[in-house]
């Protein structure tokens, strides 16, 4: 065995993890996103214009889970115009609550666009009912199961006491008077963040006790669009107290048998103590967070009538006759931002509304996945730098080097390891013209060699294999925090969470052509081929020529093709990711040169460079 088969052995492996990404995950996820996007688009046009008087909202929600009617599909513009509205406006969202209803609907993201364009825009996470995207949250009080106590509901029109616009320093008072001696009302505030606080009272003038259950919803209409990749959940979401981490997909609930009343289906949780449930996206996410100290008779996750809704109900408040019962709630609706939401990591990390809240394991909200103890760490690295430097390839950069500082002992005896085999490489050599015939005897003399100068076999294995767990954490945090969306590089790499937007096979933008419309994703993603993909081919060919050319012609071959290979694989990759991976490339050089020096054994780069491009003898 030879330090080349080794290497060779690692790069093949390393390739058919990369071709299998390539075509199972991302070429299909591709095209599911081209179709989704142009449903939506033809969706929208075919969306018929709302009616005279038309309003928001849907049927009463009567018990939890309920469904809500179905009514036609408006534009979103239609709907919000429809009914009277309390405006919502902090440096991060902006949006409205609908007066009918109560139902906070209406929130985009003004810091986030749906492109790089910074006029593009703004992304719109909720939207009313009667659109083809509903998303909202709703806060009611339900009655006992055959008790007939008038509550408000979605047909509900509250009164607007005070302020007529929502902000961090200006909450909102909503009244309702059920006519029956009960009066409502509902006090929200909101911070400059994500964070809605919902207070609720019920003050009872009738004549007799009441008993009222605080149920708390967030539905989603539709079939909502995922990216679909394996190592993301999208879906619904929940820390439920001693059951733990909760993850269903939207598939997972359709296919759950459980009955929740009426139509619906789902996965219900008895007594939650200190928990939370929401849905969440790759990047965005909306959640209902009780007080910590609040138990829940239930929380759910369920589908009926073309829409997914997490909810939970609160133990009973009976409300004696003059007194008052009181409810408090809370909504997180926005970006999970990792300094936002909180990451807890031991001795470094964010607090965020984790630990300003006391909430449970709120950080889990972002996908870091079963090896967080690696990702997490790059992202703290790459988070630290960014703050240093204000730009995440810069960051990208520095990572690496101190990556490679940190594994420099482990590559050291590795890239000795090498040297030390290319010296013996005549005796090697001569084994085989010693034995031509006879296999088990040049393995035997191989491996006596091997152990008289003290050489590990494998060790050329050892940097390929050091560097899988760091691509793959990188991979992953460039994929899922949204503090790499849209982070940009420097000239035209604009978005490091995204591929090398410029194209070889369209000369970079000079020719009108684009190969993935043209063929289609799963030929024309093979050819795109931006500038930094083709610096990764590069250095990771000057890599190979670190080394002497194989013997064996059927190695050369391999070592001649796997940079042009790993070009191609990698080009629709996160170019931050390339970054990297060249930037690796260049330092792994310069370091096994540093090495082979040491040992004693010549750098061949520059002859084997030059021998690439002489003149071949005929």
């Amino acid at each position: 065995m030879s330090d080349n088969r080794n290497t060779i052995l690692a790069v093949i492996l390393s390739g058919f993890v990369l071709i299998a990404w390539q075509y199972f995950y991302n070429m299909p996820q591709m095209e599911k996103q081209r179709i989704e996007q142009q449903r939506q688009a033809e969706l929208q046009k075919s969306a018929p214009p709302a009616a005279p008087g038309a309003v928001p909202g849907t049927a009463a929600t009567p018990a939890p889970g309920a469904p809500a009617a179905e009514a036609p599909v408006q534009s979103r513009e239609a709907v919000l115009a429809s009914g009277p509205r309390i405006k919502i406006e902090t440096p991060r969202v902006i949006g409205s609550i609908a007066l009918k209803g109560a139902r906070i609907d209406d929130l985009s993201l003004v810091q986030f666009r749906e492109t790089v364009d910074p006029h593009s825009p703004a992304i719109v996470l909720l939207s009313p009912s009667g659109t083809a995207e509903p998303y909202y949250a709703e806060f009611l009080w339900l009655s006992s199961s055959g008790v007939a106590v008038k509550t408000p509901n979605a047909e509900t029109v509250w009164q607007q006491e005070g302020s007529n616009s929502l902000s961090p320093n200006n909450p909102v008072t909503l009244k309702y008077d059920n006519g029956e001696g009960l009066i409502f009302r509902r006090t929200i505030s909101i911070d400059d963040r994500y964070l809605f606080n919902v207070k609720d009272e019920v003050n009872n003038l009738g004549s007799a006790p009441v008993t009222l259950y605080p149920f708390a919803l967030i539905s989603r209409g539709g079939k909502p669009p995922v990216s679909g990749y394996a190592i993301l959940h999208e879906g619904m979401i929940g820390y439920l107290g001693d059951q733990g981490l909760q993850e269903y997909t939207y598939k997972n609930i359709d296919d759950a048998k459980t009955s929740t009343g009426g139509n619906s289906r789902g996965v219900v949780f008895q007594k939650v103590l200190n928990g939370w449930l929401g849905i969440t996206d790759k990047y965005w996410a909306t959640a209902l967070l009780p007080d910590t100290n609040a138990t829940l008779d239930n929380a759910r996750f369920t589908t009926g009538d073309k829409r997914y809704q997490a909810d939970y109900m609160q133990g009973p408040q009976t409300v004696p006759i003059g007194g008052t019962a009181v409810a408090n709630s809370r909504l997180f609706a926005g970006a999970k931002e990792a300094a936002v939401v909180g990451l807890n990591f031991p001795l470094v990390g964010f607090g965020g509304y984790n630990k300003q809240l006391g909430l449970n394991h709120f950080d889990l909200l972002i996908d870091w996945g079963h090896f967080y103890f690696i990702t997490k760490p790059m992202f703290l690295a790459l988070d630290w730098f960014y703050r240093l430097v204000g730009n995440f390839g810069i960051a990208i950069l520095l990572v690496t080097v101190i990556v490679k500082l940190l594994f420099f002992p482990l590559a050291n005896k590795s890239y000795a390891s090498m040297a030390k085999m290319k010296s013996v490489q005549p005796q090697l050599q001569a084994l085989k013209e010693r034995y031509p015939d006879d296999r088990v005897k040049q393995q035997q003399e191989m491996m006596e060699i091997y152990k008289k100068e003290k050489i590990n076999p494998i060790a050329g294995c050892l940097p390929v294999v050091v560097q899988i767990p760091v691509f793959f954490s990188l991979y992953k945090v460039l994929f899922i925090t949204i503090e790499m969306r849209h982070a940009p590089f420097f000239g035209w790499i604009k978005d490091l969470s995204a591929p090398d937007p410029t194209n070889l096979f369209n000369l970079f933008g000079l020719i009108p052509f684009d190969p993935v419309a043209l063929l289609g994703p799963h030929i024309g993603s093979y050819l795109v081929m931006g500038i930094w993909p083709i610096i990764m081919g590069i250095t990771m060919w000057v890599q190979m020529k670190l080394n002497p050319a194989p013997p064996d012609p059927t190695q050369k071959m391999i070592f001649d093709w796997m940079p042009l290979i790993f070009t191609f694989m990698l080009a629709g990759f996160p170019a931050g990711l390339v970054i990297y991976w060249a930037w690796n490339n260049l330092l792994s050089v310069a370091q096994q040169s540093y090495i082979m020096r040491l040992n004693g054994v010549k750098v061949e780069l520059f002859d084997n460079l030059k021998a690439t491009f002489a003149k071949k003898p005929t």
